[in-house]
């Protein structure tokens, strides 16, 4: 390192470049996984997808999970800290459709791009590890997930109703779908029943529910919202008799048996299959018209409470099998045909969705829940809680929960319901019409239907004769030469599957990869993958809290289930760090308020970047991105810069730690100055990564450095605070403190130096100041030995001279010691 080049000033772009190019040839950051005498940690950013640049987000997640990986590196840990790319999707195709580039290119480009934004930020990757899931030696693998899935009974295929817009001819997720429309090209979106491949997340719902209690280092509000998204309820199965049809019944899920007497009417989803059945001749043209209008909507338009309730009578009834009465049959698109049993018994008294629908068309309002010394008006508002049952015949008079079991019972004595667990949770579609995604390793034979593609086939390999222009199908399907194929079983002729899976899967064991990414021979190691899983700490954004860490925890069960490690979550702590803000609103091209990465790198360096980004706000939060405020950071680095620089001839990193002993008093409080903020950094970051209070503490360091006069000659006080100063900021500034430390001649890199340790002897101060008070208000102060006895704190508050001025003479009436804080004599 010697022969560097040599920096005299803060000039953050030179010495940055210089460290980062240095860090790469000498693969610093390169993690030796054989090692087994270190403790292991594992740090893991959620991969990002190559859009092409970085935005603040990004410098966010990363410096906040770099910091942890070079603090734990520093604390003895053998830490591994990989960097890939999620890098299927559909912006890629987007690219090819509209500018002819191939998928794999404009994807390519973008990856090199964005790894380059990555070094300047000073990470410390293993470059080594990197993934792309885009490429062959990745998919192969996602493909041989998909196969042993499959051997396991979890995939399968079935009609489903989806989101599809003919003009993409593809699939969307709902969140995709806006206004009804198509996020992508404003085509109309239709609801379609298209033959689609599933993988059996169902199966794992009680246990994804259940083992979310074994996640303690999880944020409690990540857990609610996959605890919500599960949706287990208990309750009741229900079948009603069809009047007009006596033979079919149609089953409903009810978490509220309690309310079947107040129950007026029932309504089916448009798309259920007995709705053309149940049709009545005078219905049937507002029926068919009311079906096509709802294929046109979203599932998340459909539910919404705001909406206003539509729907259309069948002209048929059901009778309730508990007070045999007829009810008129509806359909209605807030019931979805996939969600319970596709039908709904609707209890306006006592439901908000149902009451809107009933007052909106004029159907009964019945109560049946009551409250003693209550006042309940349904006709005018739904009551929706539990109380006491009335209007219910033999089960007036019982509680909700008491009706509850009563009346499911009859039920099941009678032979028309059960007791019954749902979740809200539907098992997961995977099936992508598009090209850029790892296709799905199935063959169709028309003599041994649906075959897998044997392992030793994998990958199945992306055709490049695609025609990016076709509408109405996916392009992988105008590839002749991808198509058709032999059957592996029979070897005659036969299809492959067109459908691309969903990149979440790509995305669902990438952490695992890392761990021997250059396997060719199998998935991974098992024991190198169960030496270094759990994930120690995984660091995204909130956004993330259901698909992506659900589905990455239903695939390590699944992987456990099947052997292939020995552990069933995958991440041990969770950090979901804030947004970055811009004038109080999240940064976006549409409101010219976006701060490009590199314009701050290139200003002010990556060092400033990093601090000021730590520094305003705890990780969790959000953080507002103020000019001044990265100024202001900016200059605080070239003020640790002179505050080295300017002592060259007092500081010596080989000087052993002071002799506490044999300091003296301004000695001993630098000294004990630099020993408390060992012990407060050291709990912040250790304690939720506090990072900025972490930065005040650096900044309160600094300041007190700033005043201390060193001795002439070589100053050991001065010489363990700064080497223990640019250690603490290390893991923060790395290339700022790696110079500095250089030019102080410090041995090897900064980065591979232990953490300092605080000295408990100098923790606790020697001497105190004590406030002296006459009535309450300070006369004078003064610096008393720590733990100084009352007695002697009494007589030296009596004996000073500014507190002897205000008694004037006569003795205080009272007298109020508080140890090591103050003395206040009550005055005559």
């Amino acid at each position: 390192m010697d022969s560097l080049v040599q920096i005299d000033s803060y000039q953050p772009q030179l010495l940055e470049k210089k460290w980062q190019s240095t860090w790469e040839s000498e693969k610093s950051f390169k993690t030796n996984t054989s090692d087994l005498s270190k403790p292991k940690y594992y740090a893991l950013s959620m991969f990002p997808y190559p859009s092409g640049r970085l935005h603040m987000g990004h410098v966010r997640n990363y410096t906040i999970t770099d910091v942890i990986a070079r603090f734990k590196k520093m604390q003895g840990f053998n830490v591994l800290h990989p960097m890939g790319w999620d890098s299927f999707g559909l912006p890629a195709e987007n690219a090819a459709i509209k500018s002819g580039i191939p998928p794999e290119k404009w994807t390519l480009e973008n990856i090199d791009h964005m790894r380059t934004q990555l070094k300047s930020l000073g990470l410390s990757y293993d470059w080594d590890r990197e993934v792309m899931t885009c490429r062959e030696d990745y998919y192969r693998w996602t493909q041989w997930l998909f196969l042993l899935f499959y051997k396991a009974g979890l995939a399968y295929k079935k009609e489903a109703p989806v989101n599809w817009c003919d003009s993409c001819a593809t699939v969307l997720a709902n969140e995709q779908v806006i206004e009804g429309a198509c996020w992508r090209c404003d085509s109309i979106v239709i609801r379609k029943n298209l033959s689609q491949w599933f993988l059996k997340i169902t199966d794992y719902a009680e246990r994804l529910l259940n083992d979310i209690d074994r996640l303690p280092g999880w944020p409690d509000r990540v857990k609610s919202m996959q605890r919500n998204w599960i949706g287990k309820s208990t309750g009741a199965e229900i079948k009603f008799q069809v009047a007009e049809f006596p033979d079919i019944q149609i089953p409903v899920y009810t978490t509220r048996p309690d309310t079947i007497f107040g129950a007026t009417y029932m309504v089916l989803a448009p798309e259920h299959p007995l709705v053309q059945k149940l049709t009545g001749p005078d219905s049937l043209q507002a029926v068919q018209a009311y079906q096509q209008e709802a294929r046109t909507k979203s599932e998340i338009e459909r539910t919404s409470m705001e909406r206003e309730k539509t729907g259309v009578a069948l002209g048929t009834h059901v009778i309730n099998p508990y007070t045999q009465e007829q009810i008129p049959l509806w359909i209605a698109d807030y019931v979805l045909v996939d969600y319970g049993t596709g039908a709904v018994m609707a209890v306006p008294g006592h439901d908000e969705r149902d009451y809107a629908f009933a007052f909106k068309y004029q159907q009964p309002i019945r109560q049946v829940i009551d409250v003693p010394g209550v006042e309940i008006d349904v006709q005018k508002t739904p009551y929706c809680e539990s109380g006491v049952v009335v209007n219910s015949g033999a089960f007036n008079g019982l509680s909700s929960e008491q009706a509850k079991k009563e009346i499911v019972a009859y039920a099941v004595k009678h032979g028309f319901g059960t007791e019954k667990t749902q979740y809200r949770l539907r098992d997961w579609l995977v099936s992508r019409q598009r090209y850029w995604g790892a296709p799905i390793p199935i063959v169709y034979c028309p003599t041994c239907g649906v075959v897998p593609v044997p392992d030793d086939q994998l990958p199945v390999r992306l055709p490049k004769d695609v025609d990016f222009s076709v509408t109405g199908q996916s392009p992988i399907a105008t590839s002749e030469t991808f198509v058709n194929t032999s059957c592996p079983t029979c070897h005659g002729p036969a299809k492959r599957e067109t459908d691309t899976m969903d990149t979440f899967v790509c995305s669902s064991w990438y952490f695992l990869r890392f761990v021997d990414p250059q396997n060719d021979k199998e998935i991974f190691n098992s024991q190198a993958v169960n030496h270094w899983m759990n994930v120690d700490q995984y660091v995204g954004g909130i956004e993330h809290a259901i698909l992506h860490l659900l589905y990455a925890r239903f695939f390590t069960m699944v992987l456990h289930d099947q052997g292939l490690v020995d552990f069933d979550e995958p991440f041990q702590n969770l950090l979901t760090q804030g947004m970055v803000l811009k004038d109080g609103a999240k940064m976006s091209k549409s409101k010219g308020n976006t701060v490009d990465p590199d314009d701050v790198f290139n200003a002010f360096g990556a060092d400033t970047a990093r601090f000021f980004i730590l520094s305003d706000s705890p990780p969790q939060n959000d953080i507002d991105w103020k000019d001044a405020g990265v100024e202001g950071c900016y200059k605080f680095l070239k003020r640790l810069w002179r505050l080295v620089v300017d002592n060259p001839s007092s500081i010596d990193l080989n000087l052993p730690r002071p002799d506490y002993s044999g300091l003296s008093e301004e000695q001993r409080s630098i000294y004990r100055l630099t020993n408390q903020t060992i012990a407060g950094v050291t709990q912040d970051i250790t304690q939720e990564f506090q990072f900025n209070t972490v930065i005040s503490k650096i900044r309160e360091f600094v300041n007190g450095l700033s005043k201390y006069q060193p001795t002439s000659g070589r100053d050991p006080v001065l010489s363990d605070a700064i080497q223990t100063l640019l250690k603490l900021l290390a893991p923060i500034t790395p290339h700022v403190t790696e110079e500095l430390w250089q030019k102080l001649g410090g041995e090897g890199s900064i980065h591979t130096h232990p953490w300092p340790v605080a000295d408990e002897n100098a923790l606790v101060a020697d001497t105190v100041e004590v406030v002296f008070q006459v009535n309450g208000k300070v006369r004078d102060k003064m610096q008393v030995p720590m733990g100084c006895p009352k007695e002697e704190l009494e007589q030296l508050a009596l004996n000073n001279e500014r507190v002897q001025k205000f008694l004037e003479g006569k003795p205080p009436k009272k007298i109020i010691v508080v140890p090591n804080k103050l003395v206040n004599l009550v005055a005559s």
